[in-house]
């Protein structure tokens, strides 16, 4: 019951006119929502817990926003705020991504990257996103990805019936 309280206290935070979201489904770690009013839909999951200093709550999500064509876009909130120019490096068992972002941001670089993400996700255990913070002190957050993959594609089906 703790991870669907901390699920979907980061869904409903996110910035919206709305909050009527639908829950999909829990998956370990993970959370699928679908979010009818934008339409759009995604899987989510918080980062490992930290002692190290936090900016922001951090979380990763994959998302699908069918009336812009979009599906499996990934976005980082990171746990704190970013140095400018700084590299971001998401490692996903042996696959490294160099992302980009801004603020407390990340994103991959293009769809294609995109792609490659949401397919390293589904073959690996964990994922550690890292990058130096506005004091160009390193940084990381990790994340265990099991039910990454069935959070993704409930999300997927979700807006599938949506539309």
């Amino acid at each position: 019951m703790t991870v669907l309280v901390a699920l979907c206290s980061i869904a409903f935070a996110s910035p919206s006119t709305s909050f009527a979201r639908d829950s999909l489904g829990v998956f370990s770690d993970w959370g699928a929502f679908r979010d009818p009013a934008i339409p759009r839909c995604y899987a989510i999951a918080k980062a490992a817990p930290s002692n190290q200093q936090r900016d922001n709550d951090p979380f990763a999500s994959v998302g699908t926003w069918p009336s812009s064509n979009v599906r499996g876009q990934l976005h980082l909130r990171l746990s704190r705020n970013l140095a400018r120019g700084s590299s971001i490096t998401l490692t996903i068992g042996s696959k490294k991504f160099t992302l980009t972002g801004s603020g407390g941001n990340a994103w991959a670089q293009n769809r294609s990257m995109d792609s490659a993400i949401v397919a390293a996700m589904r073959s690996a255990s964990r994922m550690t996103v890292s990058a130096n913070d506005t004091n160009r002190r390193r940084f990381s957050n990790s994340y265990d990805l099991d039910g990454a993959a069935t959070a993704m594609d409930a999300a997927t089906v979700g807006c599938a019936r949506a539309g």
